[in-house]
């Protein structure tokens, strides 16, 4: 009766006009009701979680008001308080070094302040013997006369 390409016309055709068994239906809610609003919230809390450092010990604030006192920053006694006057002494300290003035003192600024990180106590450190450099001038002449001849500076 049919030929195998009609079979296959028509198959096809049946296909695309009959509704889809298999599709995903559609399904138009209201709008969400006020519980889902309120879990929608406090997921959002979670992720506002803080993070750093929220505040610095009484001790280094000291240190910090100490080493500030002797750059002429700050005026009045360290009492190891991070109040308005010590913020203020920081940030133009900071400031005048053209360094960020955030809250939190910058690295920078700690190191400059001579209040930068101790090694002394490192795993690494202990037995050992940092000495500086060589003086200028103490290189073997043998060495020295390798560089120039190297260099192609006749002196």
């Amino acid at each position: 009766m049919f030929s195998s390409h009609a079979r296959l016309a028509f198959l096809i055709s049946a296909a695309l006009l009959a509704p889809p068994a298999f599709s995903a239906s559609v399904h138009h809610s209201t709008p969400r009701s006020h519980t889902s609003t309120s879990h929608r919230s406090s997921r959002s809390k979670k992720s506002l979680r803080v993070r750093g450092q929220q505040a610095i010990q009484p001790d280094r604030v000291m240190q910090i008001q100490q080493a500030l006192i002797r750059e002429h920053y700050f005026t009045g006694e360290a009492d190891g308080q991070w109040n308005s006057a010590t913020i203020g002494a920081m940030q133009k300290y900071q400031a005048d070094h053209g360094w960020q003035t955030k809250l939190m003192p910058d690295s920078r600024a700690l190191k400059s302040l001579g209040l930068g990180p101790d090694y002394s106590t490192a795993i690494n450190a202990q037995g050992s013997s940092f000495s500086g450099p060589p003086p200028p001038g103490s290189a073997p002449p043998s060495q020295t006369a390798g560089f120039v001849a190297a260099s192609g500076v006749n002196q």
